[in-house]
Order: C-alpha cells, then structure tokens, then sequence
C-alpha cells in the first residue's frame, strides 16, 4: 500500500516555475534582439543595417564621431516665443518667454575633416529645455525637402553613394540606377545642382522637412512643418569662392559674427491644408500655405565640438515636448532609430579609447567630439 505521507519538495523543485519563467523571459528578450538587429530576416532593413551603410558610403569609420555629420561646433543661446505659436500648440517654448538650448551647426558627411566648401548640406540641431524639464530636439537641414519618400530609397541612397574600394569614388552606374528607380529624387538633385550656396551658417535657412503634429490647450491638432529662417542678409557664394576658401571657414565666420553681436532666425511654421502630403518629406508643401512666426532662436555663444555641451546629445528628432507629436512619417522613424544606434557607437568608440588610454595605449584620435 502506498505511503500516504507527502514527500518534501526540495528547493531546486520549488524554484523549477520560476526558473522556468525567467528562461522564458530571457528567451523571449533573445528573440526581440535577433529580429531588432536582423538576425532572423538577414535581408530586412534594420537601424544597424542602415548605419552600416552610412558608414561604408563615408569610406571609413572616424572612431567617436557622429556617423553622419561629422564635422561641426556646438553653439547655445536661447529660443524666446513671441505667443502666436500658443493657438497652435501647448509646447511651453511657444510662451513669450525665453527658453534656453544647446545646439549644433554642421555640414553633411562623414568626415570629421571635411572641407566646408565642398559640403552641399548644412545643418543646425536644437535641444531646447523648458523650465518644467521638458525638452525637444530638433534636426533641420538647409535642403527644402527631402531626396526621397521612404527608409528603403533612403537606404538605397545611401548605398548608391558609397564609394568603389577601385577608385574611392561612387560608382556612376548605381548612382543613375538608384535615380531611374526613384523618379522622385530628381527634385532634389535640381536644388542640389542650382540652388545658391550661402556664405554663412548665419545667412542660412535650415528646414525641418519632416511632418509633426502640434496639439493646442484645447486638444485641437493641425500637421506643421517649420524652418529657422535667418535675420542675416543672404549672400551667396560662387563656387571660384568656395574653391578658394578655408577648409574650415564656416566656424571661423561663426565665430568672428558672434564676437559682434548674437545671430538670428525666426521659426516660422507652416500649416497643412488637406490634401498636403504628411508622410512624404520629398514633396514640398505649395508655398500659398498659412505661415505663422512663433518665435526666435537666438545664438549667443559658440564652443568647438570636441568639448563642447552638445558633444554627448543624440539629436532624436522625436524627442519632443507635450502639444508636438510625431507624424507617420517613415524618414522621421528612421532617422530617429538610426541616430539612436550612431549615437550608441560612438559611445562605444569613446568608452573602448578611454580605456586604451587607462591601459597605457594610445586613445583613438577624435575620441571626444
């Protein structure tokens, strides 16, 4: 006859559920990673794929440098609202008050040691800080639009213009391949091609062709895209100019205007009718749409990069206060996730110098930008 009695349950039997509940747990996290950096669907474009292609498009990896953008100054200042952007949005940077930022202005590229006159693209990167903490981070470009609609094309862009490891240039096939396959993108290489350059990041409009959303005290929404348009006169640039200027002389004009007085922009905001496409940053906005200025950005100071306060900011333009959302759009997902893991590499890149350098080694150069 069988022992009524029950045996005692050891410790290891105890535990069994909750190991097995953790190692589920695990499993499941193991899994998420695999599919987020494409291990499972090797041909599906991830955040980490793309910044492997943005890396072989700069030819080499500038270890501790931002992978796009490389070259530029921190600056900082302050954005004082003038109270017409509190209709629109509930973003306590519309009040008329000041708020402070750290930005940076930059050229596009991957190389740290660019030449200024050869960079078509500039760039100005905002974190603005309200005075409940709240902040929002923008990333706006001199071009008026976007080249392309999607991540894919944006990816096959930059995969385009990588260069051939036989001639250090881009292959001029693929290059006309990738516009055949992408009819939109000859909108920008026309403003690539004929629009002026400037002769100042001070004289420079910086757009920011992504659509948001600004959301007002009452809840009302209304989709907007806006620019920093400079008080500085326009003066362009001849390309017997550029040829003929320093490599750095955008910083060095930088700092000589800010040695007389502060720069200017106004942020105007530009609203959407119905119709107006939301999710394609390549295709302009008519220019007959309501535009309201909210406010001004104010540069008062500048510092270079490699200890300056924007060096450690990731400039993830979905960081955002409450009254703006994002948009749907794809090219402001991607850039969001790839800044994200550029940011996490160069991290990386300077952690690995720091601790070269505490071993006795030498720290890579550029470790701190």
């Amino acid at each position: 006859m069988p022992d009524p009695t029950p045996r005692p349950v050891s410790p290891r039997q105890r535990n069994w559920p909750a190991m097995l509940a953790i190692a589920a747990i695990v499993a499941t996290l193991a899994l998420a990673f695999a599919w987020t950096v494409g291990w499972l669907t090797p041909h599906r474009l991830t955040p980490q794929r793309f910044t492997d292609a943005i890396q072989d498009a700069n030819g080499q990896v500038y270890r501790g440098f931002r992978r796009a953008h490389a070259k530029g100054v921190c600056v900082a200042g302050y954005f004082e609202g003038n109270g017409q952007g509190v209709a629109l949005s509930s973003a306590r940077m519309f009040a008329a008050a000041r708020t402070p930022f750290v930005g940076r202005l930059s050229i596009g590229g991957g190389s740290p040691y660019g030449l200024d006159g050869k960079a078509r693209v500039r760039s100005m990167a905002l974190q603005l800080t309200a005075d409940d903490g709240q902040q929002w981070r923008m990333a706006m470009n001199s071009f008026p639009f976007f080249g392309v609609a999607t991540a894919q094309a944006f990816y096959e862009q930059t995969r385009a213009n990588a260069p051939d490891p036989t001639t250090g240039k881009p292959d001029p096939a693929r290059q006309a391949a990738f516009a055949k396959a992408h009819p939109e993108f000859a909108r920008f290489a026309a403003w690539a091609k004929t629009a002026p350059w400037s002769t100042s990041w001070a004289n420079t409009t910086f757009n920011g062709v992504n659509t948001f959303r600004f959301i007002n005290a009452a809840g009302e929404g209304r989709y907007v895209r806006w620019s920093m348009q400079p008080q500085t006169t326009f003066e362009a640039m001849s390309a017997e100019q550029r040829a003929a200027a320093d490599a750095d002389f955008l910083s060095e004009d930088l700092t000589a205007r800010l040695a007389q007085h502060p720069l200017r922009w106004d942020m105007v905001v530009t609203l959407a009718e119905p119709g107006d496409p939301i999710t394609d940053p390549s295709t302009p906005w008519p220019a007959s749409r309501t535009h309201v200025t909210v406010g001004t950005l104010v540069i008062e100071r500048s510092a270079p990069q490699a200890n300056g306060a924007c060096r450690d900011i990731n400039f993830d333009p979905l960081v955002l206060p409450r009254g703006v959302q994002g948009s749907d759009d794809p090219i402001l997902a991607a850039r969001s996730a790839v800044y994200s893991v550029s940011f996490n590499r160069r991290e990386r890149d300077i952690a690995g110098g720091r601790a070269e350098a505490a071993t006795g080694h030498a720290a890579p150069k550029g470790d701190t930008p």
